[in-house]
């Protein structure tokens, strides 16, 4: 038994049936949809069509929304229904990350993720999916694709049809017949407007905000300005974007003309703060570790430092994380209810077990005991490497973000760690006073810029061979990211920094220098975490 969906695109009148039986069968709030109908406009007067898609969960057979939920509140159903617990979400957002076709939100309402899920208690009752029920073309169909005396295994047998974003892999079980690319496609059309119809395409938000303040205020609202806004930004886009799978919407060919709310940026500053922060912790112990491993001898001093600025930057990664759940008061179920296919998953225990050997090598350092210290800092050192690099993993598993599918951003993610960890105690030598053994840190420092400058390069001109990944290399040379990369990245980050490295070192320019490499960190993550996230999904 395998349940999915056809939508014959042939019957569709967009007459919002479905959104509207699916809001009211699963109280779905304001602003936000499991189901919804996009509405896109082709040609020009009078030889004009509109073409309605209605957009849900794909219900995929390898839905990677699965894959990547820490906490098994995503799983898929013996009956191929990809259905949610909303008791164990803990709002990480990681599932809409992976999702390709935007079928994710949050509930305003229970910070938890929810999706369409099939009208999963009214199919154990052997009843159809309200959506199916109350379409009066008959456009939707559902039921066993494996079974061949239902309809739509019938359909499937004789029409032909497409699905959405084939090459992610997922194998989506929602299938269109006569389905328009310029509808299906996202990347096919800039949202439109001003207008009262495409009113909804920007400005809500994943916690539908917009649409909350709406209802709780007796103000005059300008329905159209939304819109406004939104023609702004994608005449923004257009002007950055050579993509050549865009239609001119100006000629008129294509336009989306009603659309659901963009759901912004999902993981912001807390995410670009925690993956600074666990490249610190890391770093700061993995130079004495390189130290030690070429030979210098490390005083204690050098130790507590380590474990100190380690354990401190490690609370701080900690803290954004959690900062970052909209259910923070779950946080522990990632530790407690883990789902290991999860890089969140391993990633939390990554930090735990880290930190509880760091603090083991601290207070086997402050008190003296008389442990096998080698073998301790080896391990140590493997779990450092796991917790610079994990996030690359975990990106990776964020399938509806192509830019984020790069090999090279796991020694993106490591060699950060190493920059960091040489600047830390560049300042702490300026602070407490430099020891035999940082004499090092120049060239390590030297070394790990030349490698970041080579997996920048490396990242920008071999991404993933999509549309997608090419549109955000082209946000980040030559579009909204531009002044970032180029000055504050490049040229702040890397080259400045490598010159002060070259001349006649001494402690200012060697601060400055330290100084220099965490300005370009920051820098480099805040485009390399938002950038991705302006390409639109659905």
């Amino acid at each position: 038994m395998k349940y999915g969906f056809i939508i014959d695109n042939r019957k569709c009148i967009g007459c919002h049936a479905c959104t509207t039986a699916c809001k009211s069968e699963h109280d779905v709030p304001v602003g936000v949809n499991r189901t919804y109908v996009k509405q896109v406009e082709k040609g020009q007067f009078p030889n004009t069509r509109r073409i309605f898609s209605v957009m849900r969960c794909n219900h995929c057979t390898d839905a990677p929304c699965v894959e990547i939920c820490p906490v098994e509140a995503l799983y898929v159903r013996d009956d191929g229904i990809v259905d949610f617990d909303n008791d164990r979400c803990i709002g990480c957002k990681s599932c809409m990350q992976a999702c390709p076709y935007d079928a994710l939100y949050i509930d305003p309402e229970t910070h938890t993720a929810a999706k369409c899920n099939y009208c999963a208690h009214r199919v154990d009752v052997g009843r159809e999916p309200a959506c199916v029920s109350v379409c009066p073309e008959h456009a939707i169909i559902a039921g066993d694709m494996e079974n061949p005396q239902t309809e739509i295994s019938q359909l499937l047998a004789r029409q032909q049809v497409k699905v959405r974003k084939p090459e992610k892999g997922t194998h989506p079980n929602l299938y269109y017949i006569d389905g328009d690319e310029a509808s299906l496609n996202p990347e096919a059309t800039h949202p439109s407007g001003p207008g009262l119809w495409n009113s909804q395409a920007r400005g809500v938000g994943h916690f539908a905000k917009a649409a909350e303040k709406m209802i709780n205020t007796n103000d005059d609202i300008d329905l159209l300005q939304l819109s406004i806004d939104n023609e702004i930004e994608a005449a923004y886009q257009r002007k950055e974007s050579e993509n050549p799978n865009y239609i001119d919407v100006l000629n008129g060919s294509a336009r989306r003309v009603y659309d659901t709310p963009d759901k912004g940026i999902l993981w912001g500053w807390e995410v670009i703060a925690y993956v600074i922060t666990k490249a610190i912790a890391a770093g700061t112990f993995l130079i004495p570790f390189v130290a030690l491993l070429v030979g210098y001898d490390l005083s204690d001093t050098t130790k507590l430092w380590s474990v100190g600025v380690s354990l401190f930057f490690l609370a701080l990664t900690g803290l954004f994380l959690v900062l970052d759940l909209d259910r923070p008061d779950r946080f522990l179920y990632v530790l407690l209810r883990p789902q290991w296919n999860s890089w969140l998953v391993k990633g939390g225990y990554t930090i735990t077990i880290f930190g509880l050997l760091v603090t083991l090598w601290g207070a086997a350092t402050y008190f003296n005991w008389t442990i096998p210290e080698k073998p301790l800092l080896w391990v140590t050192a493997v779990f450092a490497v796991l917790l610079a690099t994990y996030t690359a993993f975990l990106f990776a598993q964020a399938k509806g973000r192509d830019f984020w599918q790069s090999p090279s951003l796991v020694l993106h993610m490591l060699v950060h760690s190493i920059m960091a960890g040489a600047a830390v105690f560049i300042f702490i030598g300026f602070i407490a006073g430099s020891e035999s053994w940082m004499l090092i840190l120049k060239p390590i420092l030297i070394g790990a810029l030349l490698v970041n400058l080579f997996t920048l390069i490396t990242e920008l001109t071999t991404t993933h061979a999509t549309t997608a990944a090419k549109s955000v290399v082209k946000m980040i040379t030559s579009g909204r990211y531009k002044t970032l990369f180029w000055v504050g990245s490049l040229i702040i980050g890397n080259v400045l920094p490598l010159v002060l490295l070259f001349i006649q070192p001494t402690t200012a320019t060697l601060t400055l220098a330290a100084l220099s490499i965490f300005l370009g960190i920051y820098f480099t993550e805040k485009i390399w975490v938002e950038a991705p996230q302006r390409i639109p999904l659905a």
